[in-house]
C-alpha cells in the first residue's frame, strides 16, 4: 500500500477508512466511514480503475462525506459512507461473482459498521451476489432475493429537480422546448432521457460510448454530441450523469448552460467551484439532493414499501 494515502486518511475528519486488498484479483478496497451520527453508515460500492491509490481513497472519502449530507437532507436514519473497489482490470463472469462473494463476506465481518448498495460500476446483480454473504446490503428483496435497479428512482428525482431548477432559472417549470444536455447515458442518464423526451425537452446526448449516444438519440429524436467539447454546447440545462469532478476551474468557464442539474456524485471538484458557477450566473442544483431518489427508495423497500408507483412518487 502506498504511504501517500496515509496522510490523506490521517487528515480526514471522518470516522475512519477500512482498507483491504483482495488477493485473487489485486483489487484494493477502501470503505470510507464518514459519520455514524444519524445511524449505520450506508453508501454504495463504486468499482472502477484509478490512476493511483491516492485517487481511489480520495474519491471514497469525498463520496462518503456526500452521503452524510444526502442522508441528513432526506432525514433518514443513516450515516455517510462509501466503498471504492479499485480494480486493476474489468472483472467478468465467475471471477466477478467470486470477488463479490468475498466482498460480501468482508462486509459481514464488519458487523453493521457499514452497509452497501449499487453505485457506478456495480449493479443489481452484484448486490444479489453480495446478499448471499451478508444482510448488510440494500437493493435486494429480503423475501425473494431479487435485486432492484435504483436507477429509475434516481432518474425520477433528477427529472423533478430539473423542473424545479428550470422554474427558478427561467419563467415557469415547463420543459417544453428546453434544451437539456445529458452527459452519461447509463442506468440514470438513459431513463432520464426518456422522461425529458416525454416532457417535450430538446435532448442533447453525450457519452464516452458514442454508439450508445447515437442509438439513444435516434430512438428519442434527440441529437448526439461528441464527448470532446460537449460541455461547451449551448443548452438550457446541463445534466451530468457520469463521473464526478466535471465542474472545475477548467470546465466552468466553458459551460454553455444556464442551469446544472444531474445525478453524478461530487460534481464539484472543489468547494470553490460553487463560487465559480455563481460568478458565471449558472444555477446549480446540489447533487446530493437531486440524486437522492434511488438512495431513498432502497431502504424504503427494505422497510416493506414495495409499490413501484408509490416509491417513484416518494422519489419526487
Amino acid at each position: 500500500m502506498s504511504d501517500h494515502i496515509l496522510p490523506l486518511i490521517d487528515a480526514w475528519p471522518g470516522n475512519g477508512v477500512f482498507v483491504h486488498r483482495d488477493g485473487p484479483t489485486g483489487t484494493w478496497i477502501f470503505i470510507a466511514l464518514h459519520s455514524s451520527a444519524l445511524g449505520m453508515p450506508l453508501g454504495g460500492s463504486r468499482m472502477k480503475s484509478y490512476p493511483g491509490l491516492t485517487d481511489a481513497v480520495t474519491d471514497a472519502m469525498r463520496l462518503a462525506a456526500g452521503m452524510t449530507a444526502k442522508w441528513a437532507g432526506l432525514d433518514m436514519p443513516f450515516g455517510g459512507a462509501k466503498a471504492v473497489l479499485a480494480v486493476e482490470r474489468p472483472l467478468e463472469g465467475d471471477e466477478r461473482r467470486d470477488f463479490f462473494l468475498r466482498y460480501g463476506a468482508l462486509i459481514e465481518s464488519l458487523r453493521g459498521a457499514y452497509a452497501t448498495g449499487a453505485d457506478l460500476g456495480t449493479g443489481p446483480d452484484d448486490m444479489a451476489t453480495i446478499a448471499e454473504r451478508t444482510e448488510y446490503v440494500f437493493g435486494v428483496d429480503r423475501d425473494t432475493g431479487e435485486p432492484t435497479d435504483p436507477g429509475p428512482f434516481t432518474a425520477r428525482g433528477v427529472f423533478e429537480g430539473i423542473r424545479s431548477g428550470v422554474a427558478h432559472a427561467f419563467d415557469g417549470a415547463d420543459l417544453e422546448g428546453r434544451s437539456v444536455l445529458i452527459q452519461g447515458l447509463g442506468g440514470v442518464g438513459g431513463p432520464l432521457a426518456h422522461l425529458l423526451r416525454d416532457a417535450g425537452a430538446e435532448l442533447l446526448l453525450t457519452d464516452l460510448d458514442g454508439d450508445r449516444a447515437g442509438s439513444l438519440a435516434e430512438e428519442l429524436g434527440g441529437r448526439a454530441v461528441p464527448s470532446d467539447g460537449a460541455l461547451a454546447e449551448r443548452c438550457d440545462v446541463f445534466a451530468p450523469c457520469a463521473t464526478g469532478g466535471v465542474l472545475n476551474a477548467e470546465s466552468i468557464p466553458r459551460l454553455g448552460c444556464r442551469l446544472v442539474a444531474g445525478s453524478a456524485n461530487n460534481q464539484l471538484a472543489v468547494d470553490d467551484d460553487a463560487t465559480r458557477l455563481h460568478e458565471r450566473g449558472i444555477l446549480y442544483v446540489p447533487d446530493y439532493i437531486i440524486n437522492a431518489g434511488g438512495a431513498m427508495a432502497l431502504p424504503l423497500m427494505a422497510q416493506g414499501l414495495k409499490d413501484r408507483d408509490a416509491l417513484l412518487g416518494r422519489s419526487e
